[in-house]
């Protein structure tokens, strides 16, 4: 049954425009749930998330159905069921879903419901299964250790990486779903990098979120 949306009141058109607008300009966003997280560990994730190039938000799911709506992404009612937390991504969708995936270890209560990149819906096994992909520096010494270029080829050749870093990882998605494998895998031993560090260990003890839930 397709979902009639009602019109937003006009102090939340803004929020729609919000989050149209990071829709639209994030090279990826994974959904999470979050219930159950203390402020602390709210805190303590998104303070990792930044350094990794990503912003959690949370916003209600009706404002982001029709924000996604907008932009032709029904697909994504699916995953706005419930408490949900969306982390944007700049640049490097793998990086952040590393960050994602390391915190859930720790605090089950953070839950992967699902992402988006580019214009493609994943569920929750395929937005985890970005954490498992080379990282952008893992990509670009790819590049300068295979292809034998000038050096102001090579130079304008890199700049372009980060456009289509999110172009890339979909190729690389569909590549390995058409040899049959379920989950995208690095080609090389993951190199040590900030971003790839489990963010420290939350807060012991605090007040239960007051995130506003959804609706």
């Amino acid at each position: 049954m397709e979902t009639t949306l009602r019109e937003p009141r006009p102090e939340k058109v803004a929020v729609v425009d919000e989050v149209r607008e990071r829709l639209g300009s994030a090279s990826a966003a994974i959904l999470t749930e979050y219930r159950g997280l203390r402020v602390g560990e709210l805190e303590t994730l998104r303070k990792a998330l930044g350094a990794a190039g990503g912003e959690y938000k949370v916003y209600k799911n009706t404002l982001v159905r029709r924000a996604a709506h907008e932009q032709g992404l029904t697909d994504l009612d699916d995953l706005l069921e419930g408490p949900t937390a969306i982390a944007f991504v700049r640049d490097d969708p793998g990086a952040v879903a590393k960050v994602l995936r390391d915190f859930a270890r720790t605090n089950p209560a953070l839950v992967v419901k699902g992402g988006l990149l580019g214009e493609n819906v994943l569920d929750a096994r395929a937005a985890t299964a970005l954490a498992d992909l080379p990282s952008r520096e893992q990509l670009l010494a790819s590049f300068a250790g295979l292809l034998a270029a000038p050096m102001q080829r090579m130079a304008s050749l890199l700049a372009a990486v980060p456009q289509k870093l999110a172009y890339g990882l979909q190729a690389l998605i569909d590549q390995r779903k058409e040899a049959g494998e379920a989950v995208p895998a690095a080609s090389e031993e993951p190199a040590p990098a900030a971003s790839d560090e489990a963010p420290a260990e939350a807060a012991a003890a605090g007040e239960p979120a007051t995130e506003e839930s959804a609706e």
